[in-house]
């Protein structure tokens, strides 16, 4: 699995923009999902042709003036080491305002169409929503709203899923799942194979990310080709 130097950074910018719903001046609100919840207070997305940023609406204009300094600082060809360069500048800045509760970071992948997959899944509708019944009864509202929306099925129950959990005209971002009881049978990569086809037919590009602690779900990338192009980390 190589990095990609030479996808559009717009594109890019795109994928940062529909993680969230933002504000005029480009503030995030909340996440770009029909149950919205909070968004982070700042989130950065390292690329091989420039960082991204966003910062929360509630940030004051001056810090997020200093988190952009920051930003701009950051080398290319450090782009996909595992933290910023300049991670401890951030959580100091940010820490000024108010605790730092969470940190997150992890590589995120265009999705590549790595051929059929060896079992096709089940395509997931309202009208077989019951097929999520069993193991993932969380899921069954957002059914409608995280299309498309595939499924491992074993003896009629669902057990994996991969669906698009934010969702523009240029993008979708995917969610996957696996119930406890079915991990370490590869069943995560019929459903992540069969996902980027169905985007890419409605003219959208697929990204997959993930923490750097999952280790599984980097396997699922690597065997599956898909290219790294970015670093998220964001703090809350």
């Amino acid at each position: 699995m190589l990095p990609v130097a030479d996808i559009n950074l717009r594109l890019l910018e795109d994928r940062m923009d529909t993680l969230y719903r933002t504000d005029g001046k480009g503030r995030l609100l909340s996440t770009n999902e029909w149950d919205a919840s909070p968004p982070p207070r700042f989130h950065l997305m390292r690329t091989r042709q420039g960082p991204i940023f966003r910062c929360h609406a509630d940030l004051p204009g001056q810090l997020v003036d200093d988190l952009g300094q920051l930003c701009r600082a950051e080398k290319p060809e450090t782009a996909f080491n595992r933290l910023p360069a300049l991670h401890d500048c951030y959580l100091d800045l940010l820490s000024r305002h108010k605790p730092v509760e969470k940190i997150w970071s992890g590589p995120a992948y265009v999705a590549v169409e790595p051929g059929p997959p060896a079992v096709e899944p089940a395509r997931i509708t309202n009208g077989n929503a019951e097929l999520l019944h069993a193991h993932f009864q969380d899921w069954l509202p957002d059914v409608p709203h995280r299309q498309p929306f595939f499924a491992k099925v074993l003896d009629g129950k669902a057990v994996s899923l991969c669906c698009s959990v934010r969702v523009s005209n240029t993008v979708h971002c995917a969610g996957v799942e696996t119930h406890p009881d079915f991990r370490g049978n590869g069943y995560a990569l019929d459903v992540v194979a069969r996902w980027p086809r169905e985007v890419r037919a409605h003219g959208a590009t697929p990204f997959y990310s993930t923490a750097w602690a999952n280790a599984a779900s980097q396997r699922v990338a690597a065997h599956l080709g898909f290219r790294l192009v970015a670093v998220d980390f964001h703090m809350t």
